[in-house]
């Protein structure tokens, strides 16, 4: 009987790696399968990503990677047992810059502690301490969730089997961290912005420029080609602010009809769905997240970094990604390999770009699968042979 838990627990105070503290961590989590004593997997979500993988229970929603994880699928719930948590500084549950203050009645807002892709794993730990769960058979997670699978490897190497990086990097290259910055003073820039302390209000229209910026990033050339090339949209502009009446929201924006294209239209509609969604202070914390990690700090290496991990890795990268290169990836089985672990590197050929790790399941589970499957000793060899076509 596979089954599916929806929940969140109270792990106490928590000391940030910034130093700063709160009274209480609350981290909503989500579970699926049954646990057996040695098929735990950890799901690492994404940027504005959360806990809910598969969707809800009653099948009315449908989780962010709901072809990969469930009964008979890639990440298999009929085998394994499946948690994924919503981390520290989001808006889905997790305690982040949203939600009260118990010490003062009011959302934490620009009060709430700079997070570390180290704070995400560490809560994670706390999490997995509560269920009762020692070892993991495996971490996954793509994107910056792949960054917090190498912080298991790192932190933690003795918890963890196998690791599962997916398109991600020991770290964002100065292309990246520069584009995190516009999108950052997109927000910060915004008149509702208001230092952080903006609630009951939203500075939308920064967070919509921001989002906007983020897409572009998720998808290649080709795909854009192809999905949009340079039509015209045949729907009106969409304007966009907060919604309300208040003297302090953002200014409403719309481009020129006469210009207006699809790749605008689509940009437009993203970022309408995720104003609504998500919350300005919630994406910065994670942005800073992901652009201070840095797999070697402390270290004198990568490989330095992984070298207590004797587990096994699959890197798996995607060919049309240019948010994080095959070239990323490979100096991350290089780092495996020196460090001792005996790893894999698939290269997903796909011309979507980034955001094929989410939406070509019929390309990234086949690997995944395989990597899961049982083998004769805990550490048995990762074979090449096993991923050919």
């Amino acid at each position: 009987m596979t089954t599916t838990a929806s929940a969140s627990v109270s792990v106490g105070s928590f000391e940030f790696e910034s130093g700063g503290r709160i009274p209480e961590l609350e981290i909503a989590y989500e579970t699926y399968g049954e646990y057996t004593g040695n098929n735990a997997v950890l799901v690492c979500h994404a940027l504005t990503g959360s806990q809910q993988v598969r969707g809800t229970p009653d099948g009315q929603g449908t989780g962010w990677w709901n072809e990969m994880v469930g009964p008979g699928k890639p990440i298999d719930t009929r085998k394994q047992f499946v948690i994924c948590a919503n981390v520290p500084g989001s808006c889905y549950g997790t305690t982040g810059p949203h939600s009260t203050n118990p010490e003062t009645g009011e959302p934490y807002g620009s009060d709430f502690p700079a997070v570390t892709v180290g704070d995400w794993t560490r809560a994670q730990r706390g999490l997995l301490d509560h269920l009762g769960i020692g070892e993991l058979r495996a971490v996954v997670g793509g994107s910056v969730g792949g960054m917090n699978a190498l912080e298991w490897a790192k932190r933690y190497p003795n918890r963890v089997e196998k690791v599962i990086p997916i398109a991600t990097s020991a770290r964002l290259d100065p292309q990246l961290l520069a584009l995190s910055a516009v999108s950052r003073r997109a927000i910060v820039s915004d008149p509702a912005w208001q230092g952080g302390d903006y609630y009951p209000n939203h500075p939308d229209a920064g967070l919509a420029l921001a989002r906007q910026l983020g897409h572009v990033t998720y998808l290649s050339k080709d795909s854009m080609a192809e999905k949009f090339g340079r039509r015209l949209a045949d729907c009106p502009p969409r304007e966009f602010g907060t919604g309300d009446d208040s003297s302090e929201s953002s200014p409403a924006f719309a481009p020129d009809p006469d210009s207006y294209r699809d790749v605008e239209s689509y940009l437009d509609y993203q970022a309408q769905k995720f104003v609504k969604r998500f919350d300005a202070n919630s994406y910065l914390s994670l942005t800073h997240a992901m652009e201070n990690y840095d797999l070697a700090a402390g270290c004198d290496s990568d490989a330095d970094a992984l070298a207590d991990f004797d587990g096994e890795a699959l890197v798996l990268s995607i060919s049309g990604d240019w948010h994080f290169t095959v070239e990323q990836s490979n100096r991350l089985e290089t780092a495996f390999r020196d460090s001792g672990a005996e790893t894999t590197h698939r290269v997903i050929d796909s011309d979507h770009g980034h955001d094929a790790f989410l939406t070509e399941p019929e390309s990234v589970g086949p690997p995944i699968r395989r990597f899961l499957e049982p083998e004769t000793g805990r550490f048995a060899p990762v074979h090449a042979s096993l991923f050919a076509h």
